[in-house]
């Protein structure tokens, strides 16, 4: 039999995966079946629907089954934690795993979303070091990259948020944890008291999400005036209203498909001890966007 990557599956096949609910939407198994057929691994990777209630079987199964590596993601990403053996500084500060590694008596975690990241914005020549950055939103999603940016030596972080209770306490967390009033709280309608200069920022929520292409959380033109490069988290649609937005004011801007490949790659290498170039991750960005008719 053969996988897709065109390699036969035996005997010797390593298996890796993806978990979550709902999960028939993921595009990893793209990324790594792709990968595999590009170094020549006989290695699949398959998604796997978990139900409500049922992770810590799941976990356990996947250990007993010998699967090589997982990912997790929504909803699982913080539950997952109390079922592995040991889990990265990072991703233990964060509360948040994406990745499972294969370790003795169970799985390691780590959080290759903001490694991917950080590789993804690196990649576009964006370092966060010094940087006054913008993150729009105080979920999850934007915690962890709250994280990220205080780690990589941001000079100032403004969580801007519906509600002020959320980027009050993430901006809080942030601040203990590293030591350093780094972060401030304001509401997005606050937008406006910002000091007048130009920042990095990221737009961590999933305001403008296909199919809501045109919804974005700040509307006003004079906000993205003093944006001199967005990152969007979204991938679809790959141009977002907020990149729009930023380009029309004279700012660069991207969207988050590199993120979500160099999450997996990192998630590859964990698995698999090997390193991947930029022209190996170049060749997998090509092949996801023209699979994704971008």
């Amino acid at each position: 039999m053969r996988k897709g990557n065109g390699r036969m599956i035996d005997g010797q096949t390593r298996t890796c995966g993806v978990i979550g609910n709902p999960i028939k939407h993921t595009i990893s198994p793209l990324i790594h079946n792709t990968l595999a057929g590009r170094f020549g691994h006989n290695l699949v990777y398959v998604p796997f629907a978990v139900e409500d209630g049922g992770l810590e079987a799941a976990i356990k199964g996947a250990y007993a089954l010998d699967i090589l590596g997982m990912n997790v993601t929504v909803p699982y990403k913080g539950e997952v934690i109390k079922y592995l053996t040991d889990a990265d500084p990072l991703a233990a500060r964060i509360g948040a795993v994406n990745t499972l590694v294969r370790a003795g008596g169970g799985y390691k975690g780590f959080n290759t979303d903001m490694s991917g990241l950080k590789r993804a914005m690196s990649s576009e020549g964006i370092s966060m070091e010094g940087e006054e950055i913008i993150l729009l939103g105080a979920g999850g999603a934007a915690r962890a990259v709250a994280y990220l940016c205080a780690e990589q030596k941001a000079r100032k972080v403004y969580i801007l948020n519906r509600t002020i209770e959320k980027a009050q306490a993430v901006s809080a967390e942030i601040n203990e944890a590293f030591g350093r009033e780094v972060s401030l709280p304001l509401l997005l309608s606050d937008h406006a008291k910002l000091p007048d200069r130009r920042y990095l920022a990221i737009q961590a929520t999933s305001v403008g999400l296909e199919p809501h292409d045109e919804e974005v959380v700040i509307e006003d033109e004079a906000f993205y005036k003093k944006v001199h490069t967005g990152y969007d988290l979204i991938y679809k649609p790959f141009n977002t209203r907020f990149m729009k937005l930023v380009r029309q004011a004279g700012g660069r801007a991207y969207n988050g498909l590199k993120m979500l490949i160099y999450q997996g790659i990192d998630a590859y290498e964990l698995w698999n001890d090997v390193k991947i170039s930029t022209d190996d991750a170049d060749y997998v960005f090509d092949v996801v966007k023209r699979e994704m008719g971008l």
